[in-house]
């Protein structure tokens, strides 16, 4: 294997073998972070569960709903240490098109008004803010509210 084809991410389905690195980054990055038994609910509920590796290193993973004519991306996440360097642009685009072979019409997703790296994330990639939910997130200091967005596929 060439060292080009070790830097290039690698997008694959989540399975259960994935959990303890997701659930590793996950608590690592996130002051309320998803548990377990969310993740594996999500496998086993065939939901789009996908996961990055890089040069054999698990960075980054995401969860996806979809419905009818809609997605619904509940979680999408890169390891601290690989942050700012795009696989986050690539792992939302991987999500994307996997929504339009699927005939999604409109992606959704809920963000921290906090997470500015998300939103910039968000907007650059023609995310619109449709709605706040009040209080959606717990957080360190009680609630934090959630800015829903939209995207026409």
């Amino acid at each position: 294997m060439s060292a080009l084809a070790d830097i290039v991410p690698h997008v694959r389905a989540m399975g259960e073998v994935d959990l303890r690195p997701v659930l590793a980054i996950e608590t690592a990055i996130y002051t309320h972070p998803w548990t377990h038994g969310n993740f594996l609910d999500s496998i086993r509920s065939g939901y789009d569960c996908r996961v990055m590796e890089l040069a054999g290193e698990l960075v980054g993973y995401g969860v996806q709903m979809i419905g009818v004519r809609e997605a619904h991306l509940l979680n999408l996440s890169v390891a601290a240490s690989w942050q700012g360097n795009g696989y986050g642009r690539s792992l939302l685009m991987h999500f994307l098109e996997v929504a339009r072979q699927s005939d999604v019409l409109q992606m959704f997703l809920e963000v921290r008004p906090s997470n500015k790296v998300g939103r910039h994330l968000y907007a650059s990639m023609g995310f619109y803010e449709i709605a706040v939910r009040d209080g959606y997130y717990p957080a360190p200091h009680g609630r934090e509210d959630a800015i829903l967005l939209a995207l026409t596929l």
